[in-house]
């Protein structure tokens, strides 16, 4: 996705492009084609509306610059309610023969197995990206710079968290400034409600693992319901444990056990579940959640799961031209760089292919303001998200800069509305 769009885009702007495709001399697990573009997972783009959904934004802006991702999905579309769903395999012969007959794209098959160094490249391989070529970005980047991910914990929007119930305290009170008393929301258990709560993880409905997949997990990143089975009282003194906190809202009684939610970016608009990796299917996971005080009416801007995963860690990797600190000739793209979903994998392709060709013209584009969809995202994998604990994200309001609540702007419809409005403008001018 994140490679078809930025070759489209550069191409676009006048400038020569060299696409490389190892496929299908070298094939993955996950695809059946050489096509550019395949759909390997779901056949949708998710919701297309573009006021009240942030991904919805997101197809708006990419329209709006002509991406041809979202061409392709137009032309294939299938009826799905609010989504843009399409016709995979059309969609992807559409990408294909789009991109080859391009007078300026030429097309080239064979694995790039390092990074080359010299030369302007994006590389924008995916969660998938081959051995050689993750080894040679592990040499480059210092190994603990790329993560074999397959975990990932809940997201929750923090306005959306009962604070009647929960409180912000950081265990043992550590932490001086706001920024840090902030850190942590916490969500009581009493002993009923804990072992209610462990029997649910026992029975709620797993996912189980493609064909392909690793199956070994890390210690470090258990899934919960997995570290649950070693008895019903791991969790009380793991990730749920209450000690070095206090409720606020009733000091006298100590909490059976504690779920704590960690700040998630800068702005603070976003908590993920600590230690609640999981591979509970979607519906099973807001069931058992819910049941945590505090979160029964809570939001997710991502649920949690386990899959492979291949990312850097952009937060400290990449400028904000999407460049390599250490080798600025190199821009990722896409999934590999920590955005979650083909839609954000094809807008940071969309941005990353300006940017290269503008480059190559002599020119400076700056980075799509972050008022904007594109702009929230290239702002959170290039500094706004918290390197030490930086997971795949999907496009959510949670990433934009908060809308000011005054003159009357109140509910989330008419919030959200407020959003799309504002990043609209923002982007028309940023195109202009």
């Amino acid at each position: 996705m994140a490679g078809s769009e930025a070759a489209w885009q550069a191409a676009q702007m006048g400038v020569p492009v060299v696409l490389h495709e190892m496929r299908p001399q070298v094939k993955t697990f996950a695809h059946r084609t050489g096509d550019f573009a395949e759909m390997v997972c779901s056949n949708s783009f998710r919701s297309d509306d573009s006021e009240q959904n942030a991904v919805g934004l997101l197809h708006w802006e990419m329209r709006a610059a002509n991406g041809l991702i979202l061409q392709a999905a137009e032309a294939h579309r299938l009826p799905a309610g609010g989504a843009l769903a399409v016709d995979r395999d059309p969609f992807a012969a559409h990408v294909t023969a789009a991109l080859k007959s391009h007078p300026l794209i030429s097309t080239s098959y064979e694995e790039v197995t390092e990074l080359p160094s010299s030369g302007h490249w994006i590389v924008a391989t995916g969660p998938l990206t081959s051995t050689a070529l993750a080894t040679s970005i592990a040499q480059a980047t210092g190994t603990t710079q790329l993560a074999f991910f397959d975990a990932i914990a809940p997201i929750v929007y923090a306005d959306t968290v009962d604070m009647s119930v929960a409180w912000m305290q950081s265990r043992y009170d550590k932490g001086e400034t706001l920024e840090e008393q902030t850190a942590y929301m916490n969500c009581p258990m009493t002993r009923d409600q804990y072992y209610a709560f462990i029997e649910a993880l026992g029975t709620a409905e797993k996912t189980e693992f493609h064909d392909g997949e690793a199956t070994a997990y890390f210690d470090g990143c258990l899934p919960i319901e997995v570290m649950a089975e070693r008895g019903p009282e791991t969790l009380r003194h793991g990730p749920m444990k209450p000690v070095g906190l206090t409720n606020t809202h009733d000091p006298q009684v100590k909490p059976y056990a504690v779920v704590q939610l960690r700040r998630d970016n800068k702005l603070g608009t976003l908590y993920n579940i600590v230690g609640f990796q999981t591979k509970m299917k979607y519906g099973a996971q807001l069931s058992v959640f819910k049941m945590i005080p505090g979160l029964e009416n809570a939001s997710f801007a991502r649920l949690g799961g386990i899959h492979r995963n291949t990312f850097i860690n952009s937060p400290t990797l990449l400028d904000d031209q999407m460049r390599l600190k250490s080798r600025p000739n190199i821009r990722f793209a896409g999934q590999i760089t920590g955005v979650e979903g083909y839609v954000e994998s094809a807008a940071m392709g969309l941005v990353a292919g300006r940017m290269a060709a503008a480059e190559l013209l002599g020119q400076t584009l700056n980075p799509p303001p972050p008022d904007t969809a594109m702009g929230a995202l290239i702002t959170h994998i290039t500094g706004g998200a918290d390197a030490k604990t930086f997971q795949p994200m999907n496009v959510n309001f949670g990433l934009f800069p908060p809308i000011d609540a005054k003159g009357g702007r109140k509910g989330r419809l008419t919030r959200y509305k407020a959003y799309t409005d504002r990043a609209k403008a923002a982007f028309t001018e940023w195109l202009a």
